[in-house]
């Protein structure tokens, strides 16, 4: 530990939502620093969250509750301003395949130009969620799939929620 502030990492991104494949990157990062600030970006400019930023939040700190050395916040500015409003030297990303790859590579270049003191570290994603994400998740919940071993189970029950199951045999359109 620093003389005045713990060893502190970054985990941004949209969540939108959580997935147990984020759970197991943040969780990796747990171990490795004393503080985990986990960045919830309030309005992604590359996508429109399906869940509100309090949803994407919530989900986020009941499923990591039981982490006392994690915390969940809210960030609208650049991601290199919130690892400094926290002291963060380190921001740790997931990759689960190349093309995260060479989107987080390029990420990583523009961040070191802003902020050079501010290192990237990549985590690759354990073999179970490699091919977990939340645009799939979504995907296979609109479509009545059950997500209950790919997300945390608040997550699960808001699909179901928001998108219920249809019956077997039920018609999904009133033409069928």
């Amino acid at each position: 530990m620093s003389n005045s502030h713990p060893v502190t990492c970054i985990c941004p991104g949209a969540y939108d939502p959580v997935t147990n494949g984020h759970l197991d990157i943040i969780r990796r990062a747990s171990e490795i620093f004393e503080r985990v600030v986990v960045g919830v970006v309030r309005d992604p400019q590359h996508k429109r969250p399906l869940f509100s930023v309090e949803d994407r939040v919530a989900f986020l700190r009941e499923a990591l509750a039981e982490f006392p050395t994690v915390q969940v916040e809210v960030f609208a500015e650049l991601v290199v301003e919130f690892a400094r409003r926290y002291h963060a030297r380190t921001m740790v990303k997931g990759l689960r395949a190349i093309s995260d790859f060479e989107w987080e590579f390029q990420m990583h270049h523009l961040n070191r130009k802003l902020a050079p003191e501010v290192e990237t570290m990549f985590l690759m994603s354990s073999p179970q969620y490699s091919f977990l994400s939340s645009s799939g998740v979504k995907e296979i919940a609109a479509f009545g799939g059950n997500v209950d071993d790919l997300v945390p189970p608040r997550v699960a029950r808001r699909f179901e929620e928001i998108f219920p199951r249809p019956q077997q045999g039920t018609p999904v359109s009133p033409r069928e």
